[in-house]
């Protein structure tokens, strides 16, 4: 190793006989500045003035931790103490996995085999495979990152439940979906969970009540009709003022003794027809069902129960703009 500065030893007393060598300091040779500024490039294991950027030394050992990084870029690499283990999967994950070099075939593909089939078992494989389709639909559905996450961890629960044993995989991971949407407050339902997943809905009903049933005392929130109203009336590109009153109207729907037993997602549609109607943004009750996944059909037969109790379910003086209950169909 060369080096090119100068070791300046300072006089000390007697006091400080014991701790001389802490009085000793390097200094730059060229700027001999009295407060040294000496920076260890540890990339190139360079000893250089930080003030006049003269190189004091160099083949410098590196005395930090162990390790290190092989390429060009500044600063640690701490790769080679493994990734973080995976809350999702069982065991203690400090596997060593064997990349596959110089193509298919080979020693490394054999050792790479072999390193594959010990190192994992069949039941975190088999859950890595249903974790990544969970994500996948996530996003390609548009859900936030915590419905996935929480979709995971209820299908890592109810894995290896008894109840749940003759289930498939799919229809179990799309109840897991479904009841994650809940949770999370961005409910869908069955009938989307079901385009989804390509899960009938009977089945994804079926397994969300075992799973309910299994996690019993944590949050199962139901889903309302005013949960579904912005969602539908966004995808309808209604106006605010019709998505606010449909949702008060699908509030006091709950007195109408007609609709007892209705689900909320007909409830909402029902509401959103009638309301926009209401507004003069009428929508049919073909393109509320495109949203909603309720039958034009249904959809008809709630509002008629809506339109029966019409002037005790919307005070029409509350609207902004002029509304009146003549803009209604009739059936």
């Amino acid at each position: 190793m060369s080096t090119s500065y100068e070791v300046q030893q300072q006089p000390t007393t007697a006091k400080q006989s014991d701790y001389a060598e802490l009085n000793v300091r390097l200094m730059c040779k060229d700027c001999r500045n009295p407060i040294p500024n000496i920076v260890e490039e540890y990339s190139q294991g360079d000893l250089v003035c930080g003030d006049c950027g003269m190189v004091l030394g160099d083949r410098i050992i590196d005395t930090r931790s162990e390790w290190r990084t092989f390429a060009n870029d500044e600063g640690d690499d701490p790769s080679r103490v493994g990734a973080a283990a995976n809350p999702l999967l069982e065991g203690s994950q400090l596997d060593t996995s064997i990349a596959r070099v110089g193509g298919t075939t080979g020693m490394a593909r054999d050792l790479s085999k072999i390193m594959n089939r010990t190192n994992t078992n069949k039941v975190d494989r088999a859950r890595m495979q249903v974790y990544k389709d969970i994500a996948c639909m996530g996003e390609a559905a548009g859900y936030p990152k915590s419905v996935v996450d929480l979709a995971k961890q209820i299908y890592k629960k109810v894995d290896g439940n008894k109840s749940l044993a003759a289930k498939k995989t799919e229809v179990v991971m799309a109840a897991a979906i479904f009841l994650a949407c809940r949770q999370e407050g961005v409910p869908r339902t069955f009938k989307e969970i079901s385009s989804l997943t390509r899960v009938p809905m009977a089945d994804i009903g079926k397994c969300y009540k075992l799973i309910v049933r299994f996690l019993e005392g944590s949050h199962t929130a139901t889903t309302s009709s005013v949960d579904l109203m912005s969602r539908f009336c966004s995808l309808l590109n209604l106006p605010m003022e019709v998505q606010n009153a449909a949702a008060q109207l699908a509030r006091k729907a709950s007195s109408v003794h007609a609709l007892a037993g209705r689900s909320p997602v007909s409830v909402a549609a029902a509401s959103i027809y009638f309301v926009s109607h209401l507004c003069q943004a009428g929508k049919t009750a073909q393109e509320i069902s495109e949203v909603s996944g309720v039958s034009p059909s249904t959809i008809k037969s709630a509002y008629k129960s809506l339109f029966k109790e019409k002037t005790s379910l919307v005070d029409i003086s509350s609207f902004r703009s002029k509304v009146s209950f003549s803009f209604l169909p009739q059936f």
